[in-house]
């Protein structure tokens, strides 16, 4: 075994143990019954597996996690079409967790402590508009560090993730997923699995292609080369921490400071093509959404803004 993998090992111990110093705390001080320390168990495991992803290639431990992570999982639970009372009582068993991990000496503070659950209600999702698109995608010479500055593979790297998440409108796991023979420059389509390991193919726009070719090129692979198709600097699949960190810088530039995750690109792709005249079911099937109630959601999206159009413009409206 190499070492790398013994590290990786004895860190899945150490954090098995944690766990377990966790549980019978739970039992012995909090005196709390079977059914809620099974509860506690279970979500910390959901968690678990959500952060190994998260980290990608580098080996962690309970006291790598961050606030961004924590939020990343509850935004994937609330994708994933999870109640809002199931995602605050996950977000419960964490701040639990990670409050013992303080307590105990292991952690200086606690990741969980200040993030918030979602209460009441569905929430309007995040999006660009159109003059924000404009300056996420800006060419060079428009701002320094833009998503269009002209460099080496990595700033072609970042330019194709963004191209590719707002031109399909892909989940973040899904983007983390791609292989380079899923994409199809030539009739400009993109093989995606989604949840459930359901395959669709979704159309990618030429801009995106002509990203990805650059990229390819810089890296010294071809369209018709096989393994990930996006990679760290050390030639590893980039993780979704890595994504997400990528694309939350740039988007934050392009939105005047405002923080957003990368699936304000999906909700700015969902809504641009509702409020360019894209019917409500073709949406629904590039989205990959099970149930037409979820893509529903992007209307109300448009209907906002209608409104708010209508009260700035209409000489009578208020």
């Amino acid at each position: 075994m190499s070492a790398r993998r013994e590290d990786a090992a004895q860190a899945r111990l150490t954090r098995a143990a944690t766990v377990e110093d966790f549980v019978r705390w739970l039992t012995d001080e909090r005196r709390l019954s079977p059914h809620t320390i099974e509860a506690y168990r279970r979500d910390l495991g959901q968690f678990e597996t959500f952060a190994h992803d998260w980290q990608g290639e580098r080996t962690w431990s309970w006291s790598d996690v961050d606030r961004l992570g924590i939020r990343a999982w509850l935004g994937e639970l609330s994708e994933l079409g999870r109640a809002d009372s199931t995602i605050a009582r996950k977000l419960s068993a964490l701040r639990v967790f990670f409050a013992f991990l303080q307590r105990t000496g292991r952690r200086d503070e606690s990741p969980a402590r200040l993030v918030r659950a979602r209460s009441g209600g569905r929430r309007l999702p995040a999006f660009l508009t159109r003059r924000q698109v404009d300056a996420l995608f800006e060419p060079a010479g428009g701002s320094a560090g833009g998503a269009g500055s002209e460099g080496g593979a990595v700033e072609a790297r970042d330019r194709a993730l963004l191209e590719v998440l707002y031109s399909s409108g892909l989940r973040l796991a899904e983007l983390h997923g791609l292989d380079v023979a899923d994409l199809d420059a030539g009739r400009g389509l993109v093989r995606v699995l989604g949840k459930g390991r359901k395959e669709r193919i979704v159309p990618v726009g030429s801009a995106a292609v002509r990203a990805v070719k650059r990229y390819l090129v810089l890296t010294g692979r071809g369209a018709a080369g096989d393994g990930p198709l996006f990679l760290s600097e050390r030639g590893h699949r980039l993780s979704r921490r890595q994504i997400q960190r990528v694309v939350g810088k740039r988007l934050a530039r392009a939105a005047d400071g405002e923080a957003m995750s990368p699936h304000a690109l999906r909700h700015s792709f969902a809504t641009h093509l509702l409020d360019g005249g894209a019917d409500l079911m073709a949406v629904k099937e590039l989205l990959g959404h099970a149930s037409l109630s979820t893509t529903r959601i992007y209307t109300h999206t448009s209907k906002e803004r209608l409104v708010e159009q209508y009260r700035m413009a209409h000489p009578r409206a208020e």
